[in-house]
């Protein structure tokens, strides 16, 4: 189970937004580069880049960071935020982007998670409040359905699908187990959980969560990291600790 720290990037600062909401911004960092340096020196082996300010205008606002962070680091960057064309996703592997994250186009214009994965390493960014979708930096609502949407891209090309629960996202209320598990029962896709994640404890519980035999394949972290909750070393360990645990334990249908 991958951990990926989280940086977002808003006016070419490190940000964490509180339940998606422009106007509950906190500044962690100036330096989004140095942030990066950061968590790879403690042992990131993903970074996950969002441009707040793309996935609010469809405008490549912080590229210029995204592809100095990704200069900087010899860990792969999976970076998203207005992801709309085959154009911007062409911008951001030029950048040193590894993966792209299509989040509102994947809603609006599915067929170009297609297009783009044809070409390039794709993941399906769902971010819902419950099930409903939201889009345009989570400002617009009516996206269609989580569930819905994660099984639509099985044969698209794309990697994974990284789920936000935004009324989770920047709390540290914990992760939302429940709606998670559904979307692992829906999708054959690998799933990257986000929001609420506050404690080792809570990464103990995302390793273990699972549907059938279909786990989490990672978990983003932001918050928590940037307010010293844990360490990315401490946060690594625990998961690969717990996924241990989980690969040991029976089955609950063998466990009688």
């Amino acid at each position: 189970m991958q951990l990926y720290p989280a940086i977002d990037l808003r006016g070419g600062r490190c940000v964490r937004l509180y339940q998606g909401s422009y106007e509950a911004e906190t500044a962690y960092n100036e330096d989004p580069v140095e942030q990066a340096l950061r968590f790879t020196s403690e042992g990131a082996s993903w970074l996950h880049v969002v441009d707040l300010d793309a996935a609010r205008s469809g405008e490549l606002v912080n590229l210029e960071v995204i592809a100095a962070i990704a200069a900087a680091t010899d860990v792969p960057v999976q970076t998203g935020g207005g992801v709309r064309s085959l154009k911007a996703a062409a911008a951001l592997v030029d950048a040193g982007a590894t993966r792209v994250v299509i989040g509102t186009a994947a809603v609006e214009k599915p067929d170009l998670v297609g297009e783009v994965a044809g070409k390039y390493r794709v993941a399906v960014g769902l971010d819902a409040r419950g099930k409903d979708l939201a889009t345009h930096g989570w400002e617009q609502r009516g996206g269609g359905d989580l569930l819905e949407l994660a099984q639509r891209f099985e044969s698209s090309g794309a990697e994974a699908v990284v789920v936000t629960e935004i009324s989770r996202d920047g709390t540290m209320l914990g992760p939302d187990t429940d709606g998670l598990a559904e979307v692992l029962g829906a999708t054959e896709l690998d799933v990257i959980a986000s929001g609420g994640v506050s404690s080792l404890v809570d990464l103990s519980v995302l390793a273990g969560l699972g549907h059938k035999n279909r786990r989490l394949a990672g978990v983003i972290v932001g918050r928590a990291l940037y307010e010293g909750r844990f360490g990315v070393a401490e946060a690594t360990d625990t998961l690969v600790e717990a996924v241990g645990r989980t690969r040991k334990a029976k089955p609950p249908e063998q466990a009688k």
